[in-house]
């Protein structure tokens, strides 16, 4: 599984969400397995844990202009 792990962290940030949304779907059927739903559920943690960290790292990068044009790192 640390095969999906690493493919998933080269996704964009909005494939990571669709991505996600597709695994919440999958795990709403009515026939799904109790081992794949642990096995989409797993991923599906991995996913947030990664989008979560994207985020960060996003907000981090963010710089605000001040009034007399200098850059600040957001805070």
């Amino acid at each position: 599984m640390a095969g999906k792990s690493e493919k998933n962290e080269n996704l964009t940030l909005e494939q990571k969400f669709d991505k996600i949304e597709e695994i919440l779907e999958l795990l709403e059927k009515p026939d799904i397995t109790l081992e794949k739903s642990f096995q989409l559920y797993t991923e599906g943690v991995g996913l947030v844990k990664n989008c979560n960290d994207d985020i960060v790292g996003i907000e981090e990068k963010v710089k605000l202009l001040s009034d007399d044009g200098s850059v600040k790192e957001f805070e």
